[in-house]
């Protein structure tokens, strides 16, 4: 339970950013963020093991507006064409690929950071998870200023790297 509050408290204000750019009623928002880590919660034994914990949950936060407009959208059968069908056939399919391609992306990430050196780990994952500034890193990793800049330098040229050697276009 500590572990599951946990996980809420550190996604809350990211998914409550992104709900916000899908959905303008702060309050079915917020309920359907909460539908989310409710199914989370009581299907948690049935799920098996979730590679990205973070875009499972952006993937079912966005899916579970699109549920929530689907039934709240009232079209009578006359507005119903096969070519609005067909446009919303198109923008599935094109989210589904999207989806795909930013988990290919996401994974192939994940296996750069692997590569990374545990110091240039922990420095990405302060300054781009955590928002730690220069002065906040120096003080954790117990490091001069300039250090850390070298070090996010060369971190950051390291990914380059990899991602230069991957095949798939960005």
């Amino acid at each position: 339970m500590e572990d599951f509050s946990e996980l809420y408290d550190k996604h809350i204000d990211g998914l409550f950013a992104f709900g916000s750019r899908l959905m303008a009623d702060r309050e079915a928002l917020k309920d359907c963020i909460q539908d989310v880590f409710v199914k989370l919660y009581t299907r948690k034994a049935g799920l098996g093991t979730i590679g990205n914990v973070e875009s499972y949950l952006y993937i079912s936060l966005r899916n579970r507006i699109n549920d929530e407009f689907r039934f709240n959208t009232k079209l009578c059968d006359s507005e119903i064409t096969d070519a609005s069908m067909q446009v919303i056939a198109e923008n599935d399919e094109y989210n589904r690929e999207q989806m795909e391609h930013r988990q290919t992306l996401s994974d192939a990430v994940q296996q750069f950071f692997v590569k990374l050196s545990p110091r240039q780990r922990q420095i990405i994952n302060l300054y781009y998870m955590e928002h730690c500034k220069y002065d906040d890193i120096c003080r954790i990793m117990g490091i001069n200023y300039q250090s850390v800049r070298n070090l996010m330098h060369r971190s950051i040229s390291r990914l380059r790297e990899y991602a230069g050697q991957m095949q798939i276009s960005v």
